[in-house]
């Protein structure tokens, strides 16, 4: 089985609010304040499609489409034990959309072969728009299951549970089938052993440019036009009294004028 899994870099979500920036030119957050790191989801992603793949047999070929830095993702993912690795690399400039990015990968999943299953992140952990998944099905005309927290193979398909807001449903799928995965304490990511970290950099990566997937970025139909951090002001002042009474009265007191101006 030839599982396929698109990764995304991200800036650290758990970037301190005091460090986050926003770069005003490319409307997006400022990179350079906290570490880049596989989108969480991704990972989970990846782990779902190694446990299929280990009980299976088969490959796992992880796919990104970002700047240079994301052949981190990438590496990690090799460490993981992927067994093949694909870039596709963009620039500097504002992020492509979510239809550009479903457009790109798609095009990279046609050019790396044909793949019984795509798996693909529920959402990312920056913009959180989870699109990317449903986009990328419609542009390779595969069905899709969403909210996928666990896989296994059954007659000649896959046997998958996915996350509802009442519990789970279980999904009978015939391959070749996209899923959008989300976390569960089952598909945790793995930690890379010594050995594959030091393995993953002797790897060979695929690297292309859009221009070679023919690809336009021009054809995005969403622009980010204004991205601001939202600003909030508080003032505090202390209740005077000369004892806890008269304090509690004065409180009292300003609590009702506030009261009696929203009413």
């Amino acid at each position: 089985m030839r599982i396929l899994v698109c990764m995304k870099q991200i800036l650290d979500p758990d970037v301190p609010a005091r460090d986050f920036r926003i770069d005003e030119d490319c409307r997006e957050a400022e990179r350079g304040g906290a570490n880049l790191v596989p989108n969480i989801f991704c990972e989970n992603a990846l782990e779902t499609a190694l446990q299929l793949r280990d009980g299976t047999g088969g490959s796992v070929t992880a796919v990104s489409f970002g700047t240079e830095e994301a052949e981190d993702v990438l590496r990690k993912a090799l460490a993981m034990t992927a067994d093949e690795a694909a870039l596709v690399t963009r620039s500097d400039e504002p992020a492509p959309d979510a239809l550009t990015v479903a457009r790109v990968l798609a095009a990279a999943a046609r050019k790396l072969g044909d793949f019984d299953v795509v798996m693909v992140g529920r959402e990312s952990g920056d913009w959180g728009v989870g699109q990317t998944g449903g986009l990328v099905a419609e542009e390779l005309g595969l069905p899709m299951v969403a909210l996928v927290d666990s896989a296994e193979v059954h007659d000649d398909g896959l046997r998958l549970r996915r996350q509802t807001d009442y519990g789970f449903d279980t999904v009978q799928a015939q391959c070749p089938v996209l899923v959008t995965v989300t976390n569960c304490e089952a598909n945790v990511p793995r930690i890379p052993k010594t050995r594959d970290v030091m393995k993953s950099y002797r790897k060979e990566l695929t690297i292309w440019g859009m221009e070679e997937l023919g690809v336009i970025a021009d054809d995005a139909i969403a622009e980010v036009v204004e991205l601001s951090i939202p600003s909030k002001d508080i003032t505090c002042e202390f209740v005077e009294g000369n004892s806890l009474d008269e304090k509690v009265n004065v409180f009292a007191g300003k609590i009702a004028d506030v009261m009696s101006g929203l009413g």
